[in-house]
């Protein structure tokens, strides 16, 4: 997994997830204030607003995107 810096030339879309690095936390993107220069985020259920300097895209290889989609929490076996 790998986190890229957000430029001025880097496109952020609504509903993609991004790491917010004060905290450490994975968020949701809720928009992108290209002009503010800010993002607004769902960060553990809230309303977060944020400097773009502060959120890092997150890229994941084709094999990493296949084994976390493979990972199920096993619940539905034992029913």
């Amino acid at each position: 997994m790998d986190f890229e810096v957000i430029g001025p030339e880097s496109k952020v879309y609504p509903g993609e997830y991004l790491l917010h690095e004060p905290t450490q936390e994975i968020v949701l993107c809720g928009a992108y204030v290209k002009i503010e220069g800010k993002i607004r985020a769902m960060r553990q259920g809230r309303l977060m607003e944020d400097k773009v300097e502060n959120f890092r895209k997150i890229h994941m290889n084709r094999q990493e995107q296949k084994e976390h989609r493979l990972k199920k929490c096993g619940r539905c076996k034992t029913k």
